[in-house]
């Protein structure tokens, strides 16, 4: 990683004009880039990463300033990307396919690098209410995140999975209430990460908890990844590339000590519980590596994941896949008309090289 405190060029060239320093004197270094950064969904154990990269020093190594707050889903958070208001966020990259492949704010953000490399969407019941397989998902209601990967990602799962997606119900529901509302049933299910297993497990007071993988139906599809808008990527390439490191450093730091990055989010979210924390971190570790490398995307599961969206019908209109690598987005070339990879990847901000 390239994590380099920078040198003030307003400062190098106020040395250079004056010839030397004063005695003892040190260049001085430019003040931190300042960014908002948005969770996917609230402040679980599986975005305790961004708060480790923030305790261990890995954001002010690469001098950025980071403001972390809870993110309310995918349409939400590209919302704040567009207008602005965030500069970055974590966010299921099928989702942002769905959003931008449907005609909104396909102009306005683009994916940077690969958080996980494969869906943790799910659909999450207990056991002993008759929820097994897809199938028993007829007739049930269904609580989730309005605009968040789970609800939007439904259809093209219940298709591939067999059964009739207006056969179910989905209500809104804060993301933090999912597992109190799922244990005294005032839903049949809840759209949620697979990881998120420990927490649903402890809201029902041990009870065992049944999880349907959107992965075992949609198997080339990515997990979360970090987007950024379309402006920080034309103005400051360097920041995105600068922040993917970072975030992708406390990434592999808390899969390889998730009880102390529970810790960390602790401090940070005091209403967080290391233990459930650090169960869902664990639960995370085998998602973030494709072939040994950390944050990569391959072109052609991309052209493959828009490919399996369209045939579902959730992604509608010509998605074009014969470009698939944008090396011109870091230089602020954005491509207009239909959506190709390129409109949703920048395929060379992140190399691969955090193990």
């Amino acid at each position: 990683m390239n994590l380099v405190k920078r040198v003030s060029a307003a400062a190098l060239v106020a040395v250079l004009a004056t010839g030397a320093c004063d005695s003892g004197g040190e260049p001085e270094t430019a003040p931190p880039d300042k960014v908002t950064y948005l969770t996917a969904v609230g402040a679980f154990g599986r975005e305790a990463y961004a708060w480790v990269a923030k305790e261990k020093g890995f954001f002010a190594e690469a001098g950025i300033e980071v403001e972390i707050r809870p993110g309310s889903g995918t349409v939400e958070n590209l919302g704040l990307l567009a207008s602005g208001r965030a500069q970055f966020s974590a966010n299921d990259l099928s989702a942002v396919m769905i959003v931008l492949g449907n005609g909104k704010y396909r102009q306005d953000v683009r994916a940077v690098a690969a958080i996980q490399q494969r869906t943790l969407n799910s659909v999450t019941a207990l056991s002993g209410t008759g929820v097994e397989t897809p199938r028993d998902l007829a007739g049930r209601t269904i609580g989730g995140v309005r605009g968040g990967a789970p609800w939007l990602l439904f259809p093209a799962y219940a298709k591939l999975a067999g059964i009739d997606p207006a056969s179910v119900k989905w209500i809104g529901v804060e993301a933090a209430q999912m597992p109190k509302l799922l244990a005294v049933r005032k839903v049949d299910g809840v759209g949620q990460f697979v990881v998120a297993r420990p927490a649903v497990e402890k809201a029902a007071g041990g009870r065992p908890a049944v999880v349907l993988p959107y992965s075992d139906v949609l198997t080339d599809l990515y997990g979360n990844a970090l987007v950024t808008s379309t402006t920080v990527l034309r103005e400051d390439p360097d920041l995105v590339r600068r922040f993917a490191d970072a975030l992708l450093a406390g990434l592999v730091y808390a899969v390889a000590h998730p009880a102390e990055a529970g810790q960390i989010l602790r401090r940070y979210v005091p209403t967080a519980d290391p233990v459930t924390a650090a169960a869902e971190i664990e639960l995370m570790a085998p998602y973030i590596r494709a072939n040994g490398l950390v944050g990569v995307f391959e072109p052609a599961r991309v052209a493959r994941a828009v490919a399996i969206l369209r045939g579902t019908g959730i992604v509608t209109g010509e998605l074009a896949t014969t470009d698939l690598v944008a090396f011109d987005l870091v230089t602020g070339s954005v491509r207009s008309g239909e959506l190709a990879t390129t409109d949703l990847v920048a395929f060379d901000l992140v190399t691969g090289s955090v193990r």
